[in-house]
């Protein structure tokens, strides 16, 4: 899985486990792809800052910062439907 999809990934799940502090299946998903940047993509120092439009995360890989912003829409589209599936809230 490349860097940008594993980001997404990551960051999609993390929104779920931020609100869902009691899911640990949303809880060990978001370490997984945690594990997966940190291991295999050598992503470090993770952070996230939220504008009304975007999520943009900003790491450090192989020593250089960068960033990638996505759309919130995209980002927050996974908790949406966690929340609006009745299975999920019982």
């Amino acid at each position: 899985m490349n860097l940008q999809d594993t980001m997404y990934n990551w960051l999609s799940i993390k929104v779920v486990a931020d609100y869902r502090k009691d899911d640990q299946a949303a809880q060990d998903t978001c370490s997984f792809f945690m594990d997966i940047l940190t291991e295999d993509h050598n992503v470090a120092d993770l952070s996230v800052e939220v504008t009304e439009e975007y999520y943009v995360v900003y790491y450090v890989k192989d020593g250089k910062s960068d960033s990638k912003k996505f759309p919130s829409e995209l980002i927050e589209a996974l908790l949406s439907s966690i929340e609006n599936e009745p299975k999920y809230n019982q």
